[in-house]
């Protein structure tokens, strides 16, 4: 769990889920499909090369990248797996034509509200903005997404961290163990701050709140930040020899 790799990972998540958005707005506006797929794809190629520069940059940094990167590094382990199967149903949950009003989605509402802050931040936000069309529910959905992959991924989390260790017999971080703990960490103190408490939700204009970043940031960020969490939590037990 490289900051690296942590990055390429989350960097190519959301070019895709913005993507997916772009598309799926570019299709319900009654574009031809090729155009849609031009302008939903080719900004995706753009943005996607230029961070991965960036990453590949820090990486070579390092002076190890070139020689110890294989493919196999970036194949998906059932965490990834289980992450990519919730980013995708939290997408088709966005995308959906209308939510309709029920028991079970009202409940789930409901039931956020309760547990996470940023939920009750997002939907004042949503009021004041005149937006909703599914958005709260969506955002609902996607923390209950979230919790449920931390508390899987946490489960297990001491495999992991003894696979982190394995690793880094073998390849060398050139922020070393305790420097990748403590930038994950803030990074996820971070996110807890601006997104499960709600900060950012109030600092957003109702064009972005309305807009593919509001699209990103109810229905992606809350899986990322989850594991977000898990990455310091592995990374923080692979900083002890037995841990």
């Amino acid at each position: 769990m490289g900051v690296a790799r942590l990055l390429a990972k989350g960097w190519l998540v959301v070019c895709a889920f913005a993507a997916g958005h772009a598309l799926a707005r570019a299709v319900g506006g009654q574009v031809p499909p090729v155009a849609a797929l031009v302008s939903a794809f080719v900004p995706m190629l753009l943005f996607g090369a230029m961070g991965f520069l960036f990453i590949a940059g820090y990486g070579l940094s390092s002076g190890h990248l070139l020689s110890r990167f294989k493919p196999v590094h970036f194949a998906p382990g059932f965490d990834e797996i289980v992450f990519a199967l919730f980013v995708v149903l939290s997408f088709l949950i966005q995308v959906a034509p209308y939510h309709v009003s029920s028991g079970i989605v009202n409940a789930l509402e409901t039931a956020m509200r309760v547990a996470v802050p940023g939920q009750r931040a997002l939907e004042a936000s949503l009021a004041r903005c005149n937006l909703d069309g599914g958005r709260a529910f969506s955002a609902a959905a996607a923390w209950l997404l979230a919790f449920v992959f931390l508390g899987s991924a946490i489960s297990r989390v001491r495999i992991s961290a003894a696979l982190v260790r394995l690793e880094r017999k073998r390849r060398i971080e050139p922020l070393g163990p305790q420097g990748i703990a403590f930038v994950l960490g803030v990074a996820g103190v971070a996110g807890i701050q601006f997104l499960f408490m709600g900060t950012l939700y109030r600092w957003l204009s109702c064009s972005l709140l309305g807009g593919l970043t509001g699209a990103l940031l109810t229905g992606l960020a809350p899986l990322l930040l989850a594991y977000l969490i898990f990455a310091a939590l592995t990374n923080l037990l692979a900083t002890h020899p037995e841990g």
